[in-house]
């Protein structure tokens, strides 16, 4: 009896320390993170850009879980992730690892001695070899894959190619190398799709053209690619010059992780001189002209970070933020806007980096993104 009492008393002592190893760990892991975290306009330390690293580090050779978004045309089509995507098979999706190299390219150059360097260079070396770049190339030739992430996924690897053509490192020069035929296959489909779209599509997620356009239209002025440059510059005239009195009150809905209206705002600063933008920023979304309360000045809270659509939210958060400073930066020196727009930047950056180290993979696969995007532009 006094064995049994014994190790019942052992069981209960070992779940105690073990609850308060648990709770120790939790909260050395929350430290981390909260370290990891600037304020807006503040300059990524070393240890805060590792701690952003780490994030695409767990994730870009992670194969599951996954969702491969591909056209399933016979027995022969049914493969893995990897094995579809050699480059970009990690994750969750196809766009999330773009954008998760990409995010470790950025962080190389403005951080070169991060503490996570060495291991950031070496996932890159591993992923963006030439032979997986072919083959990632030669997916976009069947018929049924040549709106393959079309133009998301499209936009953040043109933004790769845009980070590491502007590089002047020996091995970031060798991934550019690597990355030309899929760069090229991407932007044949873009100039042959551009003319097609007659309507933009407008929505808070990923089709969104906007964003896709804004983003392109940069890397179109980093490789110096005029006729590129001129059939963006064009359509985005066509698209939204003509928008006006944007009712914000219907954004954001459940799912977002992208203001469409802000996203068109930063494209078109993007397209016209200061004085022309802020015209037709005026006309666009007159409630900012007078400093009336908007929603889209208000951050939003996401209710729960376990699921992979409400998350988006906490997208929505640094995606404006990012929109804003833009836009801010875009308008007249002197327009009493810029100021309002950068206050509600910060306050949104605040509210969005909150949740990019939840410890769940719902947010935790793409977030950094967001986050390193909105703090190093």
């Amino acid at each position: 009896m006094l064995t049994i009492q014994a190790g019942r008393i052992f069981s209960i002592l070992a779940f105690f320390i073990f609850l308060a190893t648990l709770t120790a760990r939790n909260r050395s892991v929350a430290q981390e993170s909260s370290s990891a975290i600037p304020r807006l306009g503040e300059r990524l330390a070393d240890v805060q850009a590792a701690g952003l690293a780490k994030l695409a580090i767990a994730s870009l050779q992670r194969e599951f879980p996954n969702k491969p978004g591909n056209v399933i045309t016979g027995p022969e089509s049914i493969l893995s992730p990897k094995k579809m995507h050699p480059a970009f098979y990690g994750c969750f999706d196809w766009h999330s690892s773009v954008h998760g190299h990409w995010m470790l390219v950025r962080l190389l150059k403005t951080n070169p001695q991060h503490p996570l360097n060495a291991e950031s260079r070496l996932k890159l070396a591993e992923n963006l070899t030439t032979e997986n770049i072919i083959a990632e190339t030669v997916y976009f030739d069947e018929k049924e894959n040549k709106s393959f992430e079309r133009m998301y996924g499209w936009a953040w690897l043109l933004r790769l190619v845009d980070e590491l053509h502007s590089w002047d490192d020996p091995t970031g020069k060798q991934w550019r190398e690597s990355l030309k035929p899929l760069e090229s296959k991407i932007v044949e489909l873009t100039k042959s799709y551009l003319p097609r779209l007659r309507q933009p599509v407008r929505t808070g997620v990923h089709p969104d053209t906007a964003f896709a356009l804004g983003q392109i239209l940069d890397y179109s002025r980093t490789v110096d690619d005029k006729d590129f440059e001129a059939l963006i510059v064009s359509r985005s005239r066509d698209y939204y010059l003509k928008d006006s009195n944007y009712n914000a009150r219907f954004e954001p809905s459940g799912e977002d992780f992208f203001s469409q209206s802000l996203n068109e705002a930063d494209l078109m600063r993007r397209v016209l001189r200061p004085e022309e933008f802020a015209k037709w920023f005026n006309q666009f979304l007159p409630e900012l002209k007078n400093q009336t309360k908007s929603k889209l000045l208000e951050p939003v809270e996401v209710s729960d970070v376990t699921d992979g659509k409400l998350v988006h939210l906490a997208g929505l958060d640094l995606s404006r933020a990012w929109c804003m400073l833009g836009i801010a930066r875009g308008l007249p020196a002197g327009d009493g806007r810029s100021a309002l727009l950068f206050e509600s930047a910060a306050e949104h950056a605040r509210v969005g980096l909150g949740y990019v180290f939840s410890g769940h993979y719902e947010g935790e696969h793409w977030l950094g993104t967001f986050a390193v995007y909105a703090l190093t532009q």
